[in-house]
């Protein structure tokens, strides 16, 4: 039996096209609550940044891809803060490599400076640009994610020489999600399982983007978006029609058959 389900917002709640969850979607999580199963929001967006899930009923939201974890009723089960060496790294690069960086923690966000390929990304996103402040400002401030506009070609330096203590994950070429190393969102549904007592059989987990590889392949049930690429839907256990074509709802809705 399902005990507990956890969904991606963009992509797979959340329509790219309309910036709207379905509300297909929205009355299936509804109905399986009132069975009793659990419902949990995990995004790589930082809490400042979800802004789009109005009208969902759920648990819990575990934010910036398993790095933080509040329930609903304001319990924190994780918080694992990016550790000060690496944003004092990460500063000192800025100043030589003046790239875009966005510091986010649990209460507020900020961005060093705009380019195009932030401002692209934030409207793909529906959202508003955060205030522009020094890169200074984040040492002042519990960093729970750096997310960093450098391509892939650039990762491998700067995650071994500016963010050591952090992993990055990406679900766009444009930027990385950059996290406490050792963190992504299996492990976020482990720190809820063990929170409540779950067993990972007993788990369900919806996305669509490479951020989500990590929780479809190891929840009871991984369901992928039919939008996702064929790379991670080659991490799911079943794959489902698209977040336009209600595909939420077509899985919840006979939620007992994935036992």
């Amino acid at each position: 039996m399902i005990k507990a389900v956890f969904f991606d917002i963009d992509g797979t709640l959340v329509s790219f096209k309309t910036h709207r969850i379905p509300q297909s979607t929205l009355d299936a999580v509804h109905a399986i609550r009132q069975k009793g199963i659990k419902v949990f929001v995990a995004t790589g967006r930082p809490r400042p940044f979800i802004n789009n899930i109005a009208g969902l009923e759920y648990d819990g939201i575990m934010s910036v891809n398993g790095a933080s974890i509040v329930l609903a009723d304001g319990t924190v089960v994780t918080h694992k803060p990016v550790e000060k060496a690496d944003i004092q790294r990460m500063i000192a690069y800025q100043n030589e490599q003046p790239i875009a960086i966005a510091y986010a923690t649990d209460d507020e966000a900020f961005v060093t400076h705009y380019n195009e390929k932030f401002r692209e990304v934030f409207e793909l996103l529906d959202l508003p640009n955060p205030q522009a402040l020094p890169a200074e400002e984040a040492l002042r401030m519990d960093v729970m994610q750096i997310i960093a506009f450098f391509g892939e070609d650039e990762e491998p330096y700067i995650m071994s020489h500016v963010l050591q203590g952090c992993g990055a994950q990406r679900w766009h070429p444009f930027f990385a999600d950059c996290i406490v190393s050792g963190t992504d969102k299996a492990t976020g549904i482990d720190d809820i399982c063990h929170h409540f007592g779950f067993d990972i059989s007993e788990t369900m987990a919806f996305g669509d983007g490479g951020n989500d590889k990590s929780m479809l392949s190891h929840a009871g049930w991984g369901i992928a978006m039919g939008n996702a690429s064929d790379e991670v839907k080659a991490c799911a256990r079943y794959v489902t029609d698209s977040v336009d074509d209600d595909g939420v709802a077509k899985v919840l809705q006979r939620i007992e058959e994935f036992a």
